[in-house]
C-alpha cells in the first residue's frame, strides 16, 4: 500500500515546462527558430503527456481509494456505512472519495479530485483535522439539515508531506430541535415591583388609591399578555410573572417598555409612578430562578429603581434606570441599621474601615466617622488607607496629628496580619471589591459590612453582614452622619470627624450644588452642630496656583461633542483631584450638560466624569468598567491607549442617546 500511495501522489511537472517554455523564448530571441518550433513541439507533446498522466493519476487515486474501501469489513458484508463519508486532501480541500450518502447530502454532480470540501459544505475549513482534533467545532447546515462533522487523519505519517483525512456527516436535527425547543420553552421568573408606592399612595382617599391600583394592573397585565404568561399579584406593590425564555429576546428589544408606560400614571399630587422588574434565567429549577429574580430586583432598587435587570447564571443585565433617583429612604433604617453595626462592633476583637483606592475626602470622612462609632464601643479600630497614594493627603495630615488617631492609620498588608477570626471589616464609600484599598483583606475576612451611596455594579462586594447601600444619597459621609445622630452623643465626636464627615458631604455635592436632597441639609446640620467649621472645609478643597493653572490647560483642551458634552483627552499624566476639578468646572460653562476627563495613568487610562442634565454617566461609563451615580461618575481601563478608549467612550455615549 505504500509504494502504491508514494507512486500515486507523484509531484507535478510545471517547473519543466517552464524551463522548456523559456528555452524556446532563448531560441527566438537569439533567432534560430528552427531550434524554437523543435523546442515549443516538445512543450505541447510533453504537455500532453502529463495531462493524460495526470488524469490516469487522480483515476488510479479513486480506485486505490474506492478499492481500499471495498476491502472494509462493512463493505465485504455488502452493505454501506450509514453515515455520509469523504476523504478529503488537507493541502488543498480536494475531495478524492466520497461515499454515496455523501454525494447525496452535499449534491456532489461527479466524484472528482478538483472537487473541494470547501465548496461543497461553505465555510468549513479542515484546520481542526490537522490540528489533531476529531470534531468540528461548529454545526453545518446542509439545505434543511443541520450536521456535526467528525473526522479522522489516515496514516499522515506515512504519505510524504501529504495529509488525507477522513469526515463523517452526523445528522443532528431532530436532537437540535428538541434541544432548542428546550431552550426556548425554560422558564424565566420576573418580579414587578412598583417602586414608589408608598408616596404614590399618601394622603390619597380609598377610591383615589383604587383608581390609581387599576391603572397600574391594567398597565402591568397589558405587557405581560403579549408574552403567554402567568401574572399574579403577590401584594399590593409586587407582582410575579412567569414566561418562556422564547419570549425575553422580544421583552429585551423592546427594552421593557413597560417602564415607560407606567411613567403615564401620575397621582394627583403630579408624582408618576415608577417599577423595577427583576428577571431570573437559566436557573436549574424554579427555585434558583426565583431567586435570580430576587437578586435581580434587590439589585434594580440599589441602582435607583426604575429600571429591569436580567440575572443568568453568569452575569447581570440591566435595561432603563436612566432617570435621576428619587429619595425612597427611611430614617427607620438608619436607626435600626446604627444599633445593628453598634452591635457588631461590640462583640469583634478589633474593627478594620477600609474604603476605596486613591481615597478622597469622602472616603476619608466616612472612615473616621465610622471610627466614632468604634470609639464609642471602646473598641480598637484601624483605618486601611494609602499614605502615599490618596488625594486628601492635607485632611489626612491633620487626623494624624490627633492623639485618638496617632496610629490609626495602616496599609493592608499589616492588616491582613492583625486580622482574626473575630476582626469586622467595615467598607465604606465602595460597593465593587476590585476597588477597596486591600482586596486580599476583603477576602480574607469573614465579617463584612458596607456603607455605601453609589449605585450598585454587576460585581458587588457580598456576602455582607449589615448593608446600608443607599444610591439616593449624596455621599457616604452623609450616611454616616445619619448613624452617628442615632448613636452618638455630641461629646463623643471629636472636631475633626465633624470636619472629615462634612468635608466628604462637600465633596461630592460640590459645595451642595448636586444630588443634594432633604436628608443632605439635615446631615450638615447636624454635623455644624457637631463643631464641623465651612470655612476650614473649604480650605481643605482649595488647590494651589499651578494646580489652578493646570486645571484651566485641562479645560482648554476639551472638544464640544453633540453640542453639549465635554471631553478632554489628555496624552500627558495629571492627578486625579486635578481630573475631577477641571470635570466639574466645564459644568460651569453654558450649555455643558456633561463632561469627561481622559487621562494616562502609567499603562492605563483613568475617566473623570460629571452630568449636571439628563445623562446618566454612570451608565455612559458602566460598558467601560466604570462606576458612580447618576451625575459623578469614574472608570479605570486598564493596559489601554487615550485613542482607544476615547473611541469607545464616544461608542458609549451614542449607544446611550440611541436607546
Amino acid at each position: 500500500m505504500d509504494k502504491k500511495v508514494r507512486k500515486t501522489f507523484q509531484p507535478g511537472y510545471s517547473g519543466c515546462f517552464i524551463v522548456m517554455l523559456c528555452f524556446c523564448l532563448a531560441a527566438a530571441g537569439m533567432r534560430n527558430f528552427y531550434l524554437a518550433g523543435i523546442g515549443l513541439g516538445l512543450t505541447v507533446i510533453m504537455t500532453v503527456i502529463y495531462m493524460v498522466s495526470r488524469n490516469r493519476r487522480n483515476h488510479e487515486i479513486q480506485a486505490f481509494v474506492q478499492e481500499a474501501f471495498q476491502t472494509a469489513d462493512f463493505t465485504s458484508k455488502g452493505t454501506e456505512c450509514p453515515l455520509p463519508m469523504a476523504m478529503v486532501r488537507l493541502g488543498d480541500n480536494g475531495v478524492i472519495w466520497a461515499s454515496d450518502r455523501f454525494v447525496s447530502v452535499t449534491g456532489m454532480t461527479e466524484r472528482l479530485p478538483e472537487d473541494r470540501i470547501d465548496q461543497l459544505l461553505p465555510g468549513i475549513s479542515m484546520e481542526w483535522l490537522a490540528n489533531g482534533k476529531s470534531e468540528y467545532p461548529y454545526d453545518v447546515t446542509v439545505g434543511s439539515r443541520r450536521y456535526r462533522i467528525y473526522g479522522t487523519l489516515v496514516h499522515p505519517e506515512e504519505h510524504a508531506g501529504m495529509l488525507l483525512g477522513m469526515i463523517y456527516l452526523s445528522d443532528m436535527t431532530e436532537m437540535y430541535q428538541v434541544r432548542d425547543e428546550y431552550i426556548r420553552s425554560r422558564p424565566v421568573v420576573a418580579i414587578v415591583l412598583v417602586d414608589n408606592y408608598e408616596e404614590l399612595t399618601m394622603n390619597l382617599s380609598e377610591s383615589t388609591i383604587s383608581t390609581m391600583d387599576a391603572d397600574i394592573n391594567n398597565a402591568i397585565t397589558t405587557w405581560a399578555e403579549g408574552y403567554h404568561g402567568l401574572l399574579r399579584k403577590l401584594e399590593r406593590n409586587r407582582y410575579l410573572l412567569v414566561f418562556e425564555k422564547r419570549d425575553l429576546d422580544s421583552a429585551m428589544q423592546e427594552k421593557f417598555s413597560v417602564l415607560e408606560d407606567v411613567h403615564g400614571i401620575v397621582n394627583p399630587t403630579g408624582l408618576a409612578a415608577s417599577i423595577s422588574i427583576g428577571l431570573g434565567v437559566d436557573g436549574k429549577d424554579f427555585e434558583e430562578s426565583y431567586n435570580f429574580a430576587a437578586l435581580s430586583i434587590e439589585m434594580a432598587l440599589s441602582r435607583g429603581g426604575d429600571q429591569a435587570v436580567v440575572k443568568d447564571r453568569l452575569n447581570f443585565n440591566f435595561f432603563g434606570g436612566r432617570a435621576k433617583e428619587a429619595d425612597r429612604r427611611s430614617k427607620v433604617r438608619s436607626r435600626v441599621t446604627a444599633n445593628s453595626l453598634l452591635e457588631l462592633i461590640g462583640n469583634s476583637s478589633q474593627v478594620f474601615i477600609m474604603g476605596h483606592r486613591n481615597a478622597d475626602l469622602d472616603s476619608v470622612g466616612a472612615a473616621v466617622g465610622v471610627a466614632c462609632l468604634c470609639r464609642k464601643k471602646n473598641k480598637k479600630f484601624h483605618i486601611v488607607l494609602d499614605k502615599e497614594r490618596n488625594v486628601s493627603k492635607q485632611l489626612l495630615a491633620e487626623i494624624l496629628q490627633v492623639p485618638e488617631y496617632a496610629n490609626a492609620v495602616i496599609s493592608g498588608d499589616d492588616a491582613l496580619l492583625m486580622a482574626d477570626n473575630r476582626s469586622t471589616l467595615i467598607v465604606v464609600d465602595t460597593n465593587r471589591p476590585d476597588q477597596v484599598e486591600c482586596r486580599p483583606l476583603l477576602d480574607a475576612m469573614s465579617r463584612v459590612c458596607v456603607i455605601d451611596h453609589h449605585r450598585r455594579a454587576s460585581e458587588y462586594i457580598d456576602p455582607v453582614v449589615v448593608n446600608l447601600h443607599e444610591p439616593y444619597a449624596s455621599s457616604a459621609s452623609e450616611l454616616v452622619t445619619e448613624l452617628l445622630q442615632y448613636s452618638v452623643d455630641k461629646k463623643e465626636v471629636l472636631p475633626i470627624e465633624s470636619k472629615s464627615l462634612m468635608a466628604g458631604i462637600f465633596l461630592d455635592t460640590k459645595n451642595f450644588n448636586v444630588r443634594t436632597g432633604e436628608r443632605t441639609f439635615e446631615a450638615a446640620a447636624v454635623l455644624r452642630r457637631l463643631g464641623a467649621d465651612t470655612v476650614e472645609v473649604k480650605k481643605l478643597l482649595q488647590s494651589d496656583f499651578q494646580e489652578t493653572m493646570a486645571k484651566y490647560q485641562i479645560i482648554k483642551s476639551a472638544r464640544l461633542y453633540r453640542k453639549e458634552i465635554a471631553i478632554a483627552a489628555l496624552n500627558t499624566g495629571t492627578t486625579r483631584v486635578l481630573a475631577a476639578q477641571a470635570a466639574d468646572e466645564m459644568l460651569n460653562i453654558s450649555g455643558i450638560t456633561c463632561s469627561f476627563v481622559l487621562y494616562p495613568d502609567g499603562d492605563n487610562v483613568n475617566i473623570s466624569a460629571r452630568s449636571i442634565g439628563d445623562a446618566n454617566v454612570q451608565m455612559i461609563l458602566e460598558p467601560l468598567g466604570g462606576g458612580g451615580n447618576t451625575a459623578t461618575a469614574g472608570a479605570q481601563i486598564y493596559g489601554s491607549s487615550i485613542q482607544v478608549v476615547l473611541d469607545d467612550l464616544v461608542a458609549s455615549i451614542e449607544k446611550y442617546y440611541e436607546q
